[in-house]
């Protein structure tokens, strides 16, 4: 017996397995290899557990992690972009259209409506819980970026400092405090050879 519903949904959640096929530029603690975009969003969901209480806004914390958790979803189709890739972002925000077309299109309409509108919600980061899941989202790779000792995806592409403090510094509109525990570890990064001054 067949149940379309049923079948959208589980061809879903077999499609968005293919996250796991999408590396990143930042290296995993420990520098063995690159993270991939499933692990990526795994962590960021666990970030925003963990760190809820540095909002410098109440959230409802159930919405942030689902945010956490489809905001990289279109990089099946969109690849990642290295978020210093000149280039690569001028047609960013087109190719993430159409991945969230073709993929939340996969699911029963009314939730491929609801996951789509987490993901605007993610992308115009127009509310407490997209704003504090947005800077927990730069926070993660200036984390991993300094754990690994040299920043090698920064030093690799000659990132300077002005451009990994423009790029983050919007933590700040999610987390204050966040945003000085990044900027603590970029300084040091830098102190480190780790990025260009």
């Amino acid at each position: 017996m067949s149940n379309e519903r049923l079948d959208q949904q589980l061809a879903f959640l077999l499609e968005i397995d293919k996250l796991k096929r999408i590396e990143r530029m930042t290296r995993i603690t420990g520098n063995s290899r690159r993270e991939n975009t499933a692990e990526h969003s795994w962590h960021l969901a666990v970030f925003a557990a963990v760190l809820a209480e540095w909002s410098n806004e109440p959230i409802d914390l159930g919405r942030a992690l689902l945010l956490c958790l489809v905001h990289d979803i279109v990089e099946i189709d969109a690849g990642d972009t290295f978020a210093y890739d000149v280039a690569g972002n001028e047609t960013k925000v087109a190719r993430e259209q159409a991945a969230a077309d073709r993929l939340f299109g996969l699911l029963p309409e009314d939730q491929g409506a609801f996951l789509r509108s987490l993901w605007d919600e993610y992308e115009d980061a127009s509310t407490p819980e997209s704003r504090f899941a947005n800077a927990v989202d730069r926070l993660q790779p200036v984390m991993l970026n300094h754990a690994s000792g040299d920043a090698a995806p920064w030093k690799k592409h000659e990132v300077t400092i002005e451009q990994v403090v423009q790029r983050n510094a919007p933590i700040a509109d999610g987390s204050t405090v966040l945003w000085a525990a990044a900027k603590q570890r970029i300084d040091e990064v830098v102190a480190n050879g780790g990025i260009i001054g």
